[in-house]
C-alpha cells in the first residue's frame, strides 16, 4: 500500500505559514470593489455577529468581534479509527488532529461553524470493502462531533469512490440519515477524474438531490513523485483541481447536471491561470457541444474557497476570475490556522460588505439552514 503511493509529506510546505513582505500588500483596488457589484445582485443577511469583525476593519485580530460569525467551508477532521487505519498515508497535522485543537483554532479565528471533511488520501485506497467501512466510520464520527457540539460543526459526507454502488449507498445514508450538508469528493481517483463516465450514476443522484459537493485535490497515479523534494501538495494538488474542472466541463458533466453545486478548493488551484485557455478550448469542435453556453458561465457558477490562497497573489487571481458571491471562507485546518485568513483577507483591501460575504453570507446562500 505504501509503496504504491510513495508519498512524502513530512515537512511539506502546506504545513508552514506563508509570510508576505509588508511592501507587497495591496491596497483596495477598483477591481476588488467592482467584483462586489458583479456578484449577481443577491443580498445576503447574516444571522450572527452584527458588528464588523476586526479583520473587516483591516486588522488582524478577532477579539473585538462580538461573537464568532465566520463559516469555515474547508475544515478537516481525522477520526481515531481513520488515523488507525490510514496512519501510514497521513500527513503529520492529520495524525495530530483532535477536537480540542480544532475548537481552539475556531475560537481564535472567530469561526462560528466549520463544515468538516476528510482529507487525502480519502477513504478508498484500493479495496471496496475497506472503503465502505472507512467511509461509514468517518461519517458517523463527523455526525457525532456535530451532535456533541451543537452549532459548531456541519459535515460533508465521504463516499468510497470509485466504488459506485458503495458510494450511492453512502450518499443516501449521509444525506438522509445523518443530514449531512453535502458530499466531499476528490478531484481524481487514481486514473479517473470527476466527470469520468464511470461516475455518471453518482453525478445523476447528486444532481437529483441538488447536492452541495465539496471537492478536494488528490494526485493521480500519473503525476506523483515527479520532482525530487517536491511533494504533491506543492504543485500537483492545484493542477489536479484544474484537471478535474476541465473534465467536468469538456465531458458535458457540468452542463448535463446543472443542479450540483460545486465547491473547488484552494481558489480553484491553477484554474485562474488557465481560465482563458479553457475558454478557447471550449470553442474547439470537439468540446463546444459539451459547453453550449460557453465556458465562462460554468466557471462563474462554481464556488471556490480561499484555503491556502490567503496571500495577495491568490486572492487577486480569484477575485478577477469570479464574482465575490462565489468565494467562500476556508482554512484547510489543521494545515493552516484560521488566524492566517483573518489576517490575510483583512489586509487585502476587501470592503466590509465583501469580506462579510466571503466570511459567512456566501456560505449561507449554499447552506441556508445555518442562519
Amino acid at each position: 500500500m505504501q509503496s504504491a503511493r510513495r508519498l512524502s509529506f513530512r515537512g511539506c510546505v502546506c504545513c508552514t505559514p506563508l509570510s508576505m513582505s509588508p511592501q507587497r500588500r495591496p491596497i483596495a483596488t477598483p477591481r476588488v470593489r467592482a467584483s462586489a457589484v458583479s456578484s449577481g445582485g443577491r443580498a445576503f443577511t447574516a444571522a450572527a455577529g452584527g458588528a464588523p469583525s476586526a479583520a473587516a476593519q483591516g486588522g488582524s485580530m478577532t477579539a473585538s468581534a462580538p461573537k464568532p460569525h465566520r463559516i469555515d467551508i474547508h475544515h478537516h477532521v481525522a477520526p481515531p479509527k481513520y488515523i488507525e487505519e490510514m496512519r501510514a498515508l497521513l500527513q503529520p497535522p492529520t495524525i495530530a488532529w483532535t477536537p480540542e485543537r480544532t475548537l481552539a483554532d475556531m475560537d481564535e479565528a472567530g469561526v462560528a461553524t466549520s463544515i468538516t471533511s476528510i482529507t487525502t488520501p480519502g477513504v478508498w485506497i484500493g479495496d471496496h470493502a475497506q472503503g465502505r467501512r472507512v467511509a461509514r466510520d468517518c461519517n458517523d464520527y463527523s455526525a457525532k462531533l456535530a451532535a456533541d457540539h451543537p452549532g459548531r460543526f456541519g459535515m460533508f459526507a465521504a463516499l468510497p469512490l470509485p466504488d459506485v454502488e458503495g458510494s450511492l449507498r453512502e450518499l443516501e445514508y449521509g444525506l438522509d440519515t445523518l443530514k449531512a450538508d453535502g458530499i466531499v469528493l476528490f478531484t481524481s481517483y487514481r486514473d479517473k477524474w470527476l466527470g469520468d463516465p464511470a461516475f455518471e450514476p453518482v453525478m445523476a443522484e447528486l444532481n437529483r438531490r441538488k447536492a452541495v459537493v465539496f471537492t478536494h485535490p488528490e494526485a493521480p497515479l500519473c503525476c506523483r513523485n515527479l520532482i525530487p523534494g517536491i511533494n504533491e501538495a506543492v504543485i500537483e494538488y492545484g493542477t489536479d483541481t484544474a484537471r478535474a474542472i476541465a473534465r467536468l466541463l469538456f465531458t458535458g458533466t457540468a452542463y448535463r447536471f446543472p443542479d450540483i453545486r460545486w465547491i473547488f478548493s484552494h481558489g480553484g488551484g491553477s484554474l485562474p491561470m488557465f481560465a482563458d485557455r479553457f475558454v478557447r478550448a471550449g470553442r474547439l469542435p470537439v468540446n463546444a457541444p459539451h459547453v453550449p453556453n460557453g465556458v465562462w458561465p460554468e466557471l462563474k457558477k462554481f464556488y471556490y474557497d480561499v484555503a491556502q490562497i490567503e496571500h495577495p497573489m491568490g486572492l487577486a487571481a480569484i477575485t478577477w476570475m469570479v464574482p465575490i458571491s462565489q468565494i467562500l471562507w476556508g482554512t484547510d485546518f489543521p494545515f493552516r490556522p484560521g488566524s492566517a485568513y483573518v489576517k490575510g483577507l483583512g489586509e487585502f483591501g476587501f470592503s466590509k460588505d465583501d469580506l462579510r460575504k466571503i466570511e459567512r453570507d456566501n456560505a449561507l446562500a449554499l447552506l441556508p439552514h445555518w442562519r
